[in-house]
C-alpha cells in the first residue's frame, strides 16, 4: 500500500478511545446480573439510548420511559443524573496511538454518536480530546452514524478527501457506512490489530523498523 495514499485519521470514541458502558452504573443498583440485563434489553435499551445521541433531550426521554415503566423510575432517572458513573475512564493503548499520530503530525479529527448533553462532561474529563482538530458530535448534528448524511456532512465541513481519509470504529455498521463514502475504514478490536493496519496504510511505522 502506497505510504502516502492517506493524509487524515478520524476516530470513533465510545469504544475505541473511551470505554462507556451502562452495565458499570447498574452492577452498582442491581444485585442479580440477569435482572440488569433484563432492564438494559427491555427498559433503558440501546435504541432509547441512541434517540439522545438523534438529539432528543434527556429530560424528554426519562418523562417518557417512566411513564411507560413507572416501577422502574428511579433507575431510568439514574441513567441521567449517574451518566457520569458509566465512563470506567480511557482506553489508554489506544490513546497512545492517537499521541503517537499526533506527534507525527497527522491531520485528527472525531466523529461520534453522542448526546449533546453529555459529551461536554466527557470533552472536559477527558485531555485527549484536545489532539483533534474538530469533533462531530451526533448529537449536535440530529443524525447518527451509520446515516450516510453525517458522514457526507463531516467530509464537506472538515474538508476531508474520503479517498484520502482513515476512519476508525468498533461498530461494523459505522465501517461500512464509511466504506462505502469511500473512506479506508477500519473496525477496531483491539490496538495492536489497529496499530499493525496504521502501520501498513503508512501512518504509523513498525514496532521493527
Amino acid at each position: 500500500m502506497n505510504a502516502t495514499r492517506f493524509d487524515t485519521v478520524v476516530f470513533d470514541l465510545g469504544g475505541v478511545l473511551v470505554d462507556w458502558n451502562p452495565r458499570y452504573l447498574y452492577r452498582q443498583l442491581f444485585d442479580d446480573e440477569a435482572a440488569m440485563e433484563r432492564f438494559l434489553a427491555d427498559v433503558c435499551t440501546s435504541r432509547w439510548n441512541e434517540r439522545q445521541d438523534e438529539g432528543r433531550s434527556w429530560a424528554e426521554a426519562i418523562a417518557e420511559l417512566s411513564t411507560a415503566y413507572p416501577q422502574h423510575a428511579a433507575l431510568i432517572a439514574a441513567y441521567r443524573e449517574r451518566w457520569y458513573d458509566m465512563l470506567s475512564g480511557p482506553i489508554a493503548p489506544s490513546v497512545a496511538i492517537l499521541d503517537e499520530l499526533r506527534e507525527r503530525g497527522v491531520p485528527l479529527y472525531a466523529l461520534t454518536n453522542w448526546s449533546q448533553e453529555t459529551f461536554p462532561m466527557a470533552r472536559q474529563r477527558f485531555t485527549f480530546m484536545e489532539a483533534f482538530i474538530d469533533i462531530m458530535v451526533s448529537g449536535e448534528e440530529r443524525l447518527i452514524k451509520p446515516d450516510p448524511v453525517i458522514f457526507r456532512r463531516m467530509l464537506q465541513r472538515f474538508e476531508l478527501d474520503a479517498r484520502r481519509t482513515i476512519y476508525i470504529d468498533d461498530a461494523p455498521r459505522n465501517v461500512e457506512a464509511a466504506a462505502r463514502l469511500g473512506m479506508h475504514a477500519l473496525q477496531f478490536r483491539d490496538a495492536a490489530t489497529l496499530r499493525e493496519e496504521l502501520c501498513r496504510a503508512g501512518m504509523l511505522d513498525s514496532a521493527d523498523g
